[in-house]
């Protein structure tokens, strides 16, 4: 968390810390998240529990439908009171009623704690008092509203709720999950125990937060809205030509989450294609994968599972790799133009 905001504490960062390495122990945060930037792109300064009640509860009740189970704890009245609704017990304004009241007990004071610590920029404060609830939204949040980076926001705080709904209601032991690409679709998915297949995420969406919003290569902006100019490219850090290789010679599969990066789409199919980026890049691959080791599962024991348990053992791994990708002479690339790196 400290690495991730490192050379990089914008607003931005502070945002995706919050959601990539919060507590995870129920998905409120990110109902409450996307729930906060609806209401700031609305252009509401001051919003009442009941204000927010109305899109949170819409968020938990449709990712319900699909996952029910939205947490680590045996029980809870406000999922219960969802559940209701879902079945038709609970009317939408009783529903709207109960989230205000049982919705936001402890999400509201969690949402900006960081491992510990509170995030330089709050994106809201509390005025509650006997006259209501209210959270007053910050100017951060506004500004936040008008970043570069701020239609790619809400598709990654899915992509991150999906993750962490999907290995909790498939139950899988964390040394067993291993989140997988399809390539074709690119998809992220889990395989259950019944060997069903689950599909998760868009790759890119799944991805995005942990390069904030970068060209993994360039550092220029990127997007992962399928209608934009700028849609990045999934990428294999490692070339995809020499799979059968490195399966061969160190058993590492070069479809893993490891050596997938999200890749500005004319940098890759037009200069770096199937080349190996120079040494340097190795490092940044590797702080790149440490942040998916501090995000909590199910990504973070993927990466484990695929890489190595500790710190040290990843680095021999990715250095390994390195060496198969020289001994099968892949031309060694670096871009043209590079701004400066975050991680």
């Amino acid at each position: 968390m400290i690495q991730f905001h490192q050379n990089d504490p914008s607003l931005e960062q502070q945002w995706r810390g919050i959601i990539l390495f919060g507590r995870n122990s129920a998905s409120y945060k990110f109902a409450f998240a996307k729930s906060l930037l609806q209401l700031a792109k609305a252009g509401h300064a001051t919003v009442s529990l009941e204000d927010i009640a109305i899109p949170f509860s819409a968020e938990i009740v449709t990712h319900l439908k699909e996952h029910p189970k939205q947490g680590t704890s045996g029980s809870s009245k406000f999922l219960e009171a969802c559940k209701s609704h879902i079945d038709g017990g609970l009317s939408l304004d009783k529903l709207h009623e109960e989230t205000a009241k049982l919705g936001f007990v402890n999400v509201v004071d969690a949402f900006h704690n960081v491992h510990g610590e509170t995030v330089l920029n709050p994106f809201y404060t509390k005025d509650y008092s006997r006259s209501g609830k209210n959270l007053i939204l910050t100017d951060e949040l506004f500004r936040l509203t008008e970043s570069s980076q701020f239609n790619n926001l809400m598709p990654e705080a899915e992509a991150r709720w999906s993750l962490v709904e999907t290995a909790w209601n498939l139950d899988l032991n964390p040394r067993l999950i291993q989140v997988q690409h399809d390539a074709q679709n690119e998809l992220l998915f889990l395989q259950s125990s019944e060997m069903r297949r689950v599909d998760v995420s868009s790759a890119r969406d799944a991805l995005n937060g942990y390069q904030k919003g970068k060209c993994f290569y360039t550092f220029k902006d990127i997007s992962i809205h399928g209608l934009d100019d700028n849609l990045c490219d999934v990428d294999h850090f490692f070339p995809h030509v020499n799979k059968q290789e490195h399966l061969q010679r160190s058993g590492a599969d070069i479809n893993g989450v490891w050596n997938l990066v999200l890749s500005d789409a004319d940098i890759n199919r037009h200069e770096k294609r199937a080349k190996l980026p120079a040494i340097r890049f190795l490092e940044r691959l590797h702080n790149r994968n440490e942040f998916y080791i501090n995000s909590k599962h199910p990504l973070s024991e993927t990466i484990q599972n695929q890489t190595g348990n500790s710190e040290p053992s990843r680095r021999a791994f990715l250095q390994r790799q390195y060496d198969i990708a020289i001994s099968c002479a892949c031309p060694i690339w670096e871009p043209e133009e590079e701004l400066p790196g975050t991680f």
